[in-house]
């Protein structure tokens, strides 16, 4: 069973998210789960993960609570559990940018797709997750090319950067600092370009390079001059990079207007640097105020394609006993061929071994056509002929018929 463990800008406080993005770092999962996938931004953080049929969703929450150090009813108050068929219609939803703080923002998308890539680099996926994942990325692009959201949408660095204009002015003249080094910080860099920004300093803590030909990289010595002589000062990055003392000693005591920009979850920047003379502090708490209402944007054939798409892959999910039972029927003959090969006297190792070879890739081919065809027909709500058919010739009674009436059901509804 797929279960999602979400918190975002809708259902949590900036703070709960803060503490979620630091606190849950090194965390696993819980001890339920085969399998997860994590999806951090900066205004949300959920938990994806596959669990037995039976596990408590409230019992994961009190798990993933303890595990992070985190008041179980804090968290609970703060986080949504999304089971069953309702895990893909939201996942697709994100990954199309229809549940961001900007709708239809399009950073989403790729960092969908980065999060199922860090999950398989790191060997805790599942195979229900990577479908659900991939799934994902496949009906953003849909979404996009067809219901053409992708022209309005917005992304955080736009809007923020929209913010900042009433107080930069021109962003030719600008003198603009950039604090980080990942896709956000790049995504910013290319952002500031658009604005007329020719050239920027970047200072990464991490101390990775900024791979941006308007950047110049600056080092820890030369910061202080930076930072005294920025304009703008946009961080972007997963610490605290930034605090009220080293602002105030760069500035010596200036009061010059200066921008600073916090982009990063956790908060990079310390609250108190807006008490300074001369700055002024634009937060996502700050952002989050002026970000526009999705209902007022919301395009509805976005959202007839996200649910369609969603109720597909359902239908398609809910073809895997039937899958399993034919793939485990093809697997027990495959091996009484093989036992009764290596019962006959006078054969090789060398000849087994390759015979062995050419009956694994041959009935890997023979499972492989019936399972495409299988999930096709389940997404067009034809499940339950599916199972009729593997019962009437191969004498399988898979436990699927209960879960083809749902899927068909949810599909056409």
């Amino acid at each position: 069973m797929l279960v999602c463990l979400g918190a975002s800008h809708r259902t949590a406080t900036f703070d709960l998210l803060e503490r979620l993005a630091s606190g849950l770092e090194d965390v696993v999962s819980p001890t339920a789960a085969r399998g997860r996938v994590t999806l951090a931004t900066c205004n949300r953080y959920e938990l994806y993960l596959d669990v037995d049929d039976d596990a408590e969703p409230a019992a994961l929450v009190s798990d993933l609570a303890r595990a992070a150090h985190l008041d179980p009813d804090e968290l609970a108050h703060g986080m949504r559990v999304i089971e069953g068929s309702r895990v893909s219609a939201h996942l697709f939803a994100v990954a199309s940018g229809l549940d961001s703080m900007v709708f239809g923002e399009r950073e989403i998308t790729g960092q969908v797709r980065r999060a199922l890539a860090d999950a398989q680099r790191a060997g805790v996926t599942t195979p229900g997750l990577e479908r659900l994942f991939q799934g994902a990325t496949a009906t953003s692009r849909e979404v996009r090319a067809i219901s053409g959201i992708s022209q309005g949408g917005q992304s955080i660095v736009q809007l923020a950067l929209d913010l900042a204009q009433s107080r930069i002015g021109e962003w030719r003249q600008a003198r603009v600092l950039v604090i980080g080094s990942g896709s956000h910080a790049r995504a910013l860099c290319g952002a500031l370009v658009e604005r007329g920004v020719a050239a920027m300093a970047a200072w990464s803590p991490s101390g990775r390079s900024l791979p941006h030909p308007a950047v110049r990289m600056v080092d820890g010595a030369a910061l202080n001059r930076e930072l005294g002589g920025a304009d703008v000062i946009i961080t972007s990055t997963t610490r605290q990079a930034l605090t009220t003392t080293r602002l105030a000693l760069a500035r010596g005591g200036t009061s010059k207007p200066t921008l600073v920009v916090d982009l990063g979850m956790p908060a990079n920047v310390d609250p108190a640097v807006a008490e300074l003379p001369g700055v002024d502090l634009l937060d996502l708490p700050t952002i989050g105020l002026h970000a526009p209402v999705p209902e007022l944007q919301a395009s509805a054939q976005a959202h007839d394609l996200v649910e369609s798409a969603a109720g597909a892959f359902d239908a398609s999910a809910a073809a895997g006993p039937v899958i399993t039972a034919y793939r485990e029927h093809v697997m027990r003959l495959l091996e009484q061929e093989l036992a009764r090969m290596q019962s006959r006297p006078g054969i090789s190792a060398e000849a087994a071994e390759a015979t062995e070879r050419a009956l694994r890739h041959f009935a890997g081919v023979l499972v492989h056509g019936p399972t495409t065809r299988a999930h096709t027909l389940a997404a067009e709500g034809r499940l339950p002929d599916v199972v009729t058919a593997v019962e009437t010739l191969y004498g399988l009674h898979p436990d699927a018929a209960p879960a083809a009436q749902d899927a068909v059901e949810s599909a056409t509804a």
